[in-house]
């Protein structure tokens, strides 16, 4: 059986669409799977319009066996990655692949080579694209459809990976909390420490252009310094977090997405958001009208979010703020009907993150994701 490796246009929109919408061929029979915006997708992958490709680079390739779609992946190289944490790492992402190592090994060594002519030493994915977005490889809880954001697979995937050379970089995990998240642990540190600062909340304003930009402006201070020692953190540019911005102001609650600030200072953000894969889940065919429609008829039935993102900044780490901020979070998402919610993602190593998730609010953990690194 032939199989063609072509080399697609990230510049031409007929050639986004076409590496866009060869996914189906892999997951139009899996009742979990949640089909893209085709739309979205494409502005994402367009370098002319999303900003992280003012200082990074992507190559799509689409793998054919006798004509029909076999398999897909994306080489990238993330420049402000390579200089934050002095490396020549690149990245595959967007990686989908029929039942064959051949296949998926064809894949790996076009994406390789493109990385090699760009200097990189080490390939690292899947991110789609990078880390500020949809990552890691689903390695084990695939009885339940995926949350917003987050990534799906078959099981066979993993095979196909290691098979390749490739081998663990880093694990993330994905916590599902439920109401009566409250452990006794995290009720009295929220006392204790509520009587120590004065902490009041802000909620997001989208309809006020100038206090939506302070709010994002605040989210991104809060981001740029709480995450800064994390493993594989890249800063967020402020082109990049108005277009991310722009995007969740979208499907944001106002009611879950807060700031904290104490005696009148920023201190620390938090947000959930919806989880509309519940609606997207039905919108088979990708399109932005059917999205709209089952959003429009489905919301109100919409009963977990995602906790997305949650920060401290380092002056006023280790005092136990983040208790605070979980306890505030998760009574305004039950609040909101979503009696529900996944804490994610959340590294393997981070103990304190994993601590907070399990003893602090009762998480369980229903889910893991895998990053993987190969000397290319």
């Amino acid at each position: 059986m032939s199989l063609v490796i072509h080399q697609l246009d990230v510049n031409k929109r007929a050639e986004r669409k076409r590496f866009i919408k060869s996914q189906w061929a892999f997951y139009k029979n899996d009742p979990k799977w949640v089909p893209p915006l085709i739309a979205e997708k494409l502005g994402d992958m367009d370098p002319s319009k999303n900003p992280f490709y003012k200082h990074s680079e992507i190559q799509l390739f689409l793998a054919e066996r006798n004509g029909k779609t076999a398999g897909r992946i994306a080489a990238i190289v993330n420049y402000n990655h390579n200089k934050t944490h002095n490396d020549k790492l690149g990245f595959f992402g967007y990686f989908e692949c029929e039942d064959n190592q051949e296949t998926a090994d064809k894949l790996f060594d076009e994406a390789a080579k493109w990385l090699r002519t760009k200097g990189m030493d080490t390939m690292r994915g899947p991110e789609n694209p990078s880390m500020n977005d949809e990552i890691g490889l689903l390695i084990d809880g695939y009885e339940l459809p995926p949350l917003i954001l987050m990534t799906y697979n078959p099981k066979y995937y993993l095979k196909l990976i290691e098979n390749n050379g490739f081998e663990k970089s880093k694990d993330i995990y994905a916590y599902w909390l439920q109401e009566g998240y409250e452990s006794e642990k995290l009720l009295r540190l929220k006392d204790l420490i509520s009587k120590r600062f004065d902490i009041k909340y802000r909620e997001v304003n989208t309809k006020n252009k100038d206090q939506f930009k302070k709010y994002i402006n605040s989210i991104k201070e809060v981001y740029n310094s709480a995450w800064e020692p994390n493993w594989g953190f890249v800063k967020w540019t402020d082109e990049e977090m108005d277009h991310l911005a722009v995007g969740l102001k979208q499907i944001a609650d106002t009611k879950t997405a807060i700031i904290m600030d104490i005696n009148g200072e920023l201190a620390g953000f938090g947000i959930g958001l919806p989880d509309i894969n519940q609606c997207l889940i039905h919108n088979k065919s990708g399109s932005l009208l059917g999205a709209l429609w089952h959003i429009v008829t489905k919301k109100k039935k919409i009963n977990a979010a995602r906790i997305i993102a949650l920060g401290i900044i380092p002056k006023y780490q280790n005092y136990g703020l983040d208790a605070v901020l979980y306890y505030e979070l998760g009574h305004r998402c039950i609040n909101q009907g979503y009696i529900n919610g996944e804490a994610s993602w959340v590294l393997e190593d981070n103990e304190k993150m994993n601590r907070a998730a399990t003893q602090t609010m009762n998480g369980k953990l229903y889910k893991k994701y895998r990053l993987f690194d190969k000397k290319i």
